[in-house]
């Protein structure tokens, strides 16, 4: 087997599976649509009445930078789910296996051409931010944090969708679950009208364990460089990557018996 064959990541396969994401229509719509439409109807609507310059920004921020933890939900979490679950269905990795192609390479080289959309999805976010919104400048650590905490609420969310289809395997059902998902973190997390302060308590407890409730209610403080504290989102980030880990370990020995 020569060198090329040995390859993890490959061009010619990051092309192909890049192809097979911006041809996915669900997450052109939830991933990059729905966040941009939403942060700019939702702004619009909170700052309506608002005529201090400071309150405006500091709003439109903070809409703006919970809206913007869709992006990973939809075109990784969602997205690959439902791609993934629809190939599965169809027996096309078994095929590429045949072709000397392993579930590893495949599985390299979507993680990145994920992280290219994801990374084309953010730059039309913050560039249409820009010009439609009273945006506050970050300080450099807030900038940071934001791209780190989205990129790890990225990693969790791929391990996630991975391991639903996986279990799955099925379009239909992995899609309704995965959408299912999507939509009870939009309104946990607050971006469906309702804020944290106004749940009932159960759902309040359920909203504590989710990434995305820290990242619409408090990353305007992390984003100007205020004072924070980090404990609560740190052990939200805990759970979510416990579970999706635990899911994934689930799928990947389910996987190994069948084999």
């Amino acid at each position: 087997m020569n060198k090329e064959n040995r390859k993890t990541i490959t061009l010619s396969m990051i092309l192909y599976e890049l192809r097979n994401v911006t041809g996915n229509p669900f997450v052109h719509i939830f991933g990059i649509g729905m966040p941009v439409l939403m942060s700019i109807l939702i702004t619009r609507i909170a700052i309506a009445e608002m005529t201090e310059p400071s309150i405006v920004r500091s709003v439109s921020t903070s809409v703006f930078l919970g809206i913007g933890a869709l992006i990973p939900m939809a075109t990784i979490m969602m997205g690959y789910a439902v791609q993934q679950a629809q190939e599965l269905e169809k027996g096309i990795p078994e095929r590429l296996n045949l072709f000397g192609i392993k579930n590893r390479v495949m599985f390299c080289n979507r993680a990145v051409s994920e992280t290219i959309f994801m990374v084309a999805a953010f730059l039309i976010y913050f560039l249409v931010g820009v010009v439609f919104l009273d945006l506050e400048m970050p300080v450099f650590s807030g900038a940071v944090c934001y791209i780190v905490c989205i990129l790890i609420f990225s990693i969790f969310c791929f391990m996630l969708a991975h391991a639903i289809a996986s279990l799955l395997r099925k379009f239909s059902v992995t899609y309704c679950v995965s959408m299912l998902i999507y939509f009870a973190c939009m309104i946990l997390g607050g971006m469906m009208g309702m804020s944290y302060e106004s749940m009932p308590k159960m759902m309040q407890a359920a909203a504590k364990l989710l990434p995305v409730t820290y990242m619409n209610r408090d990353f305007f403080t992390i984003w100007t460089g205020k004072e924070y504290n980090f404990v609560p989102m740190l052990q939200s980030y805990l759970f979510f990557g416990a579970v999706s880990g635990i899911l994934l370990f689930i799928a990947a020995r389910k996987q190994t018996r069948k084999i």
